[in-house]
C-alpha cells in the first residue's frame, strides 16, 4: 500500500502507517450521526441567572482572582480567505459588474468603504503607488484596481493574511486595532491575574513572524496605556494531527507527482495545543469574536459570570471527589446526585447493585475536566447547538454541543428535535483543566473519537474527501463535565464576511 516515498513522508510527519490505515477505515465507515435526545433549553440544561445571582458570581470571580492561574486561549490560525470570498470572486472576473444582483456584497463594500478600519491605510498605499487617489478610482468605478490593493501583496494583502492581523476597528485615524490587539484589551478586563495577562494564540507557522512583528510594534504603546505584564505565546497545529486525503472511492489520493496528500484536521486538532498548557482556568474565544470598546462591558460581564459559576462548580465537585476518595456514606452520595441533577451534569439517576459500585461510578464521573459554555438564543445565526445526548450505555444523557452536520436530518424524529432547539453555540467557554489534587488532566483521554467529520474538497481540480478530527468544542470535549449558561446575543459578534465589519459591534460610533 505504501511506497518508499510514502514512508519517507510518514516518517517526516511522525504519522504511522497504522494511523493512515485507521483513517481510511473511517472514510469507508462514513460519519456516524449523533443521536440527540432533546434540545437543551432554559430550565432543562441551560442555566439562567437572576440579576442578583449574576452580581454574586461576578463578585465571586473577582474575589477568587488572587488564586490559581488564568489564561486566554484564542484559535487564530484561520486565514481570512472566506471573509473575502465575494470580493475575490468579483476581482478574478474582469467582466463582473458591481450592479449585478449576484454582487450585492461587493456593492455594499464599495458603498461603505470609508467605514472600514483599513480605509486610511488603503488611501495611503494607493496615493503612494498610483497617479490617482482612492477617491479618483471610486469615481471612475475602477473597482478591480481597488480590490487589487485590498486583496494582493501589491497593497494590504488581505486575501492572504489571517483574520487576526486585519484592521477590524477604527477609533481614530491613528488608532486602528486588529482583532489580535482587541483580544489584548479584553484580556485586561477579565483575564488579569496579579497585574499579568497571559494570552495564547494558535497560529499557522507561516504567519507567526507577522504576529510577532505586530506584537513588538504595538506593545510599547499598549504597556503605557495598561500598566500590566502582557505575556503572549503561540502554538501551531501539530503535523502529527494531519489526516490523509482519499479520492471518491476511498482510496489514497495522490497528486500529480504521486505523493500522498495530508490535510490539517480542523479545529479539533487544537485539543493537542490546549493539552500542553499549564493553567488552572482557561477562557476560550475565537479570534474574530471581538467588539469595539463601547460594547465591551457586556462581554466582560458575562465572561466573569461564566468564570464565577465555573469556580463554584469546581470547588464543590473537587470537594465531593475528595470525600468519595475517602470514606463516603449514603447521605453524601445522595447529596452528590442531587447536586448533579440540579446543575445538569446528568439528566437522571442510576440504580446500583451496591454502594461501592455507586461510589466508584460517581468518583469516575466527577473526576474530569470541567467546562462552562455560554449559549445564545437562536436568532438565525448558523452554528452548533446544545443538546442532551445519551451516554453509550444508554442509561443517562449528558449535555453536548452538537453541530448540525452531526445530526441525521433525514430522520424525522431527529429533525423535529433540531427544530425545537432554542439556543446555539457561540464558542464562549471557560475551562478548568486540573483535578482535585491539582494535577493536570490528559485532555486526550476525554475525546469521543467517533465524532469526526468528512468534508468534500479538491486539489488541482480533482475531487477528494478530507477527514476532520472531532471538533474542539464538541467531540474533543465530549467526555468533560459540561454545563450551559444563557448569555445575551450581544456577546456574539463574529466576522464571517467583510461586510460583517459594518455591524454596530465593529463600528466605533452608533449610526
Amino acid at each position: 500500500m505504501f511506497s518508499e516515498q510514502d514512508k519517507v513522508l510518514l516518517g517526516k510527519k511522525r504519522i504511522s502507517e497504522e494511523q493512515v490505515i485507521h483513517q481510511i477505515s473511517l472514510f469507508q465507515k462514513g460519519v456516524p450521526y449523533v443521536k440527540v435526545e432533546r434540545p437543551a433549553t432554559v430550565s432543562d440544561g441551560i442555566k439562567q441567572f437572576s440579576i442578583e445571582e449574576e452580581a454574586n458570581l461576578i463578585t465571586y470571580y473577582d474575589n477568587f482572582f488572587c488564586k490559581g492561574t488564568v489564561l486566554k486561549f484564542v484559535p487564530a490560525s484561520g486565514a481570512a480567505t472566506r471573509m473575502f470570498k465575494a470580493l475575490s470572486t468579483f476581482y478574478f472576473d474582469k467582466t463582473a459588474d458591481v450592479e449585478d444582483e449576484t454582487h450585492k456584497e461587493v456593492k455594499c463594500f464599495f458603498s461603505c468603504l470609508k467605514d472600514f478600519a483599513f480605509y486610511h491605510s488603503l488611501q495611503e498605499i494607493i496615493a503612494d503607488k498610483e497617479s490617482k487617489t482612492l477617491d479618483d478610482l471610486l469615481a471612475q468605478k475602477d473597482y478591480h484596481l481597488i480590490l487589487e490593493y485590498v486583496l494582493t501583496g501589491k497593497g494590504l494583502n488581505y486575501g492572504h493574511l489571517p483574520k487576526g492581523l486585519l484592521a477590524f476597528h477604527r477609533y481614530s485615524e491613528l488608532d486602528v486595532r486588529t482583532a489580535f490587539e482587541e483580544h489584548w484589551v479584553e484580556g485586561v478586563e477579565y483575564a488579569q491575574k496579579n497585574d499579568r495577562v497571559h494570552l495564547h494564540f494558535t497560529v499557522s507557522p507561516e504567519h507567526k513572524d507577522a504576529f510577532n512583528e505586530t506584537a513588538e510594534s504595538l506593545l510599547p504603546d499598549f504597556s503605557r496605556q495598561h500598566p500590566i505584564d502582557l505575556k503572549i505565546d503561540y502554538s501551531f497545529q501539530d503535523e502529527r494531527t494531519d489526516t490523509i486525503a482519499v479520492n471518491l472511492d476511498n482510496e489514497l489520493f495522490r497528486d500529480d507527482n504521486g505523493a500522498l496528500l495530508f490535510r490539517p484536521a480542523g479545529h479539533g486538532a487544537l485539543i493537542y495545543n490546549l493539552n500542553t498548557l499549564d493553567s488552572d482556568m482557561v477562557f476560550v474565544k475565537n479570534i474574530d469574536n471581538v467588539v469595539v470598546d463601547r460594547m465591551k462591558e457586556t462581554t466582560v460581564r458575562y465572561k466573569k459570570i461564566l468564570a464565577g459559576y465555573l469556580l463554584k462548580l469546581r470547588i464543590k465537585i473537587h470537594a465531593f471527589v475528595k470525600l468519595l476518595d475517602a470514606a463516603p456514606d449514603k447521605f453524601l452520595m445522595d447529596s452528590i446526585e442531587a447536586f448533579m441533577l440540579e446543575n445538569y451534569l446528568i439528566d437522571t439517576l442510576l440504580e446500583w447493585e451496591n454502594q461501592e459500585q455507586r461510589r466508584q461510578w460517581l468518583f469516575d464521573f466527577l473526576n474530569r475536566p470541567i467546562r462552562v459554555a455560554g449559549m445564545v438564543r437562536n436568532e438565525g445565526e448558523p452554528g452548533g447547538g446544545p443538546y442532551w445526548v445519551k451516554d453509550k450505555t444508554h442509561q443517562y444523557a449528558t449535555l453536548q454541543i452538537v453541530e448540525a452536520a452531526q445530526i441525521n436530518d433525514t430522520d424525522e424524529t431527529q429533525k423535529a428535535i433540531m427544530q425545537q432547539a432554542t439556543h446555539f453555540n457561540p464558542v464562549d467557554l471557560v475551562l478548568w483543566l486540573k483535578d482535585y489534587q491539582e494535577k493536570k488532566f490528559n485532555l486526550l483521554d476525554y475525546v469521543d473519537g467517533d465524532t469526526y467529520f468528512i468534508s468534500s474538497k479538491s486539489k488541482d481540480g480533482k475531487p477528494l474527501k478530507a477527514l476532520e478530527l472531532p471538533g474542539l468544542w464538541n467531540g474533543a470535549m465530549a467526555h468533560w463535565l459540561t454545563v450551559f449558561v444563557e448569555v445575551p446575543i450581544e456577546t456574539f459578534n463574529p466576522v464571517k464576511t467583510i461586510t460583517d465589519l459594518l455591524r454596530p459591534a465593529h463600528q466605533n460610533t452608533e449610526k
